[in-house]
């Protein structure tokens, strides 16, 4: 019987990596990411366009999507704040742009210094230079703390919906909400999601949960259950964002594609292998916590990935 599949993108390259205190080499990002693909991943955020003098962890962002496109079967994603860094990004190769908006004014500020209103523009601007430039890249809008803020705190959901709205007529092909803080519960995520989704329609397919406050995988079940088969995860449960104060942790890769696996869906990713993956990016960041849990507890003794193959991946 073939298995409902679930697409797994790893942001830890980009997402997990840009609130480190270190810089990582080139060739030890490549070194994570060559892992992953041999365990199976194959949708890689490999890295964000910003001035390296505003985040140097990124610095090297050409060469690590470079390198991600040299794998075969890879799908890049990358993020770019604004117009100029979408044009690098362009350039580079990316076969998706995610342009954050912030749901939230003060954080919108504090992030990318933009009202969400010039978010929006920045936004149309991107998308036209896509079209008339005559690239396939797809664009997703990245609505950020769309279910609260460490500065502002409540976001009213009425913003949130207004904004994914103001984002599609802008031109992006998808909207995606990200819990970046840490403050979504299921039942306001089911509900948020439900809201959205009848305004975006097929349009609203992914989400991007963190594991802050111990909720990461209870909210990714309650949109799972409503239909979202794309997820972001981060290899350890790195992460955070450097604007929203005690935003830390991703959801882990490894143990949202247990949950997964365990419950009869087919990420396409063979966990021993993430697993190793895992371990061998303990070796890269000595002294940096880990928090997945199934590498350090080991699969169940009953868990039978036998079965293993790869599902195709789409744009």
């Amino acid at each position: 019987m073939t298995k409902d599949p679930v697409t797994i993108v790893e942001v830890g390259l980009r997402d997990g990596l840009q609130i480190l205190d270190r810089v990582v080499p080139t060739a030890d990002k490549l070194r994570w990411l060559e892992a992953e693909h041999r365990a199976g991943v194959r949708r890689f955020e490999a890295a964000s366009f910003v001035p390296p003098r505003l985040l140097p962890q990124m610095a090297d962002a050409a060469e690590v999507v470079a390198g991600a496109r040299a794998l075969p079967g890879i799908i890049v994603h990358t993020l770019a704040p604004n117009l100029k860094g979408a044009t690098a990004a362009l350039a580079a190769g990316s076969d998706v742009i995610v342009l954050p908006l912030s749901a939230s004014e003060a954080h919108s500020r504090a992030n990318i210094r933009k009202t969400r209103e010039e978010s929006v523009e920045e936004l149309a601007r991107v998308c036209r230079a896509r079209d008339e430039g005559g690239y396939r890249t797809r664009i997703d809008a990245g609505i950020s703390t769309a279910f609260g803020c460490t500065i502002q705190g409540e976001v009213p959901e009425d913003e949130v919906v207004r904004l994914a709205e103001a984002c599609l007529e802008a031109g992006a092909d998808r909207v995606a909400l990200a819990d970046t803080v840490g403050y979504a519960n299921p039942a306001q995520v089911r509900r948020l999601y439900k809201r959205v989704k009848d305004v975006a329609g097929d349009r609203l397919q992914s989400a991007h949960f963190h594991d802050t406050r111990g909720l990461g995988l209870a909210n990714c079940l309650a949109v799972l259950d409503i239909g979202i088969r794309e997820f972001d995860a981060s290899l350890g449960g790195l992460g955070g964002c450097p604007h929203a104060p005690g935003a830390s942790g991703n959801v882990a890769t490894e143990d949202l594609v247990f949950m997964l696996e365990a419950m009869g869906f087919d990420t396409g990713i063979d966990l021993d292998a993430l697993i190793e993956a895992q371990r061998l990016l303990a070796t890269l960041l000595p002294g940096q916590p880990l928090h997945g849990r199934i590498a350090a507890a080991g699969l169940p003794k009953h868990f039978d990935q036998s079965h293993f193959h790869r599902s195709p991946v789409h744009v």
